[in-house]
């Protein structure tokens, strides 16, 4: 089992930063590759990025790149999004995930999720 805990959350102007931690609890954090969605009202949840277990490798959706960066600290047993340059279409609440596989950009290949953190970009 895995237990992810998200944080880092809030409202935040366009143009403003935001970092949001998932700490991880439970089976060795540095075995498992960590992914990103997001999911606003109304829509499909969406993927926003993935980093290996080791951190070495790491992809991101069109939408976020140059913008968001995924880190993760195997030492701290967490993973970090930075997101810079926000915009209103990034509202949405953000889902950490752990995946026993390479990192996917598919939600059904994750196997376990934290319960999310609201993010809010008003114009």
């Amino acid at each position: 089992q895995v237990q992810l805990v998200e944080s880092g959350g809030g409202l935040v102007q366009a143009g403003g930063s935001l970092r949001l931690s998932c700490a991880a609890s439970g089976r060795t954090f540095s075995s498992y590759a960590m992914g990103w969605f997001r999911q606003a009202p109304g829509k499909e949840r969406e993927f926003v990025a993935a980093i290996s277990w080791s951190g070495g490798s790491s992809h991101y959706a069109d939408s976020v790149k140059a913008r968001f960066t995924i880190s993760r600290d195997n030492a701290k047993n967490t993973v970090y999004l930075q997101m810079n340059s926000l915009k209103p279409e990034d509202t949405a609440v953000y889902y950490c995930a752990a995946d026993f596989g390479p990192g996917s950009a598919f939600a059904d290949e994750y196997d376990y999720w934290g319960q999310g953190t609201q993010v809010t970009v008003s114009s």
